[in-house]
């Protein structure tokens, strides 16, 4: 153990010395730390210093604590680039990452006011509600809640069912493109579902993104409802007409 500096506090020294071993590459971009048991065993503390130190190292966005499974490193950050054309799926791609998703839910609901507002529709009105998790490299970064007019997407489940992903879905549905209308960003710390799909510590923010698409002709067929974890991606607002 190397010697602590005089006047530093221990979990200072300790969160000082585990973040120049990740910087310097000692642990690797999702690697798992040692437990706490371990590391309080290396630096001679208790396990509270211990917490103390690797709470302070997740605050900097150095790791990432997921509850049941331990602590991370912090793999790079993803873009999320705004735009009239906003795919998750090419959006990834184009940062050399590779996408994949998970369906959790498909459902048909009544229109709450946001919804309908979102969608042009009256309070009540069916909608069809699919909501997946977003994955890059294997770790969840994104939940999506689609929801769609269904007295205009009929077959909409069916659809879903054949294509897996909601852009091919539309153009089976005979929507060949959309464009992003609005988008509403705000943040606030993850409910218990949040947490455990995104394995998220209760004091890491979601981003919550609720977006409007429409159609060639403006009319709303999408209202979504993103949540992603902040401490993974970093939305970016395209100011240049595509």
């Amino acid at each position: 153990m190397s010697t602590r500096p005089s006047g530093s506090s221990l979990w200072q020294f300790i969160a000082d010395t585990i973040g120049t071993e990740i910087r310097t590459r000692a642990y690797q971009p999702g690697d798992r730390l040692p437990t706490e048991l371990e590391l309080a065993e290396r630096f001679g503390v208790n396990r509270h210093t211990v917490r103390r130190a690797v709470g302070s190292l997740q605050d900097t966005g150095l790791v990432r604590i997921e509850q049941g499974r331990g602590t991370f490193v912090q793999e790079d950050i993803v873009d999320y680039p705004l735009s009239r054309r906003t795919r998750f799926s090419e959006i990834v791609k184009r940062q050399a990452r590779n996408p994949s998703g998970t369906l959790l839910r498909k459902a048909t609901i009544p229109a709450d006011d946001t919804i309908a507002h979102g969608l042009g529709l009256p309070v009540g009105a069916p909608v069809a509600l699919i909501e997946t998790l977003g994955m890059v490299d294997d770790m969840p970064v994104s939940l999506a809640a689609h929801h769609f007019p269904l007295d205009r997407f009929p077959h909409l489940f069916e659809a879903f069912e054949s294509e897996r992903k909601v852009t091919p879905m539309l153009q089976r549905l005979g929507v060949a493109d959309y464009l992003r209308k609005t988008t509403r960003i705000t943040s606030r710390l993850p409910d218990s579902y949040e947490m455990r799909h995104l394995r998220l510590a209760r004091n890491t923010p979601v981003l919550c993104l609720e977006a409007v698409n429409v159609d060639n002709e403006g009319k709303p067929i999408e209202f979504g409802y993103t949540r992603f974890c902040s401490s993974r991606v970093q939305v970016v607002i395209d100011t240049l007409p595509e």
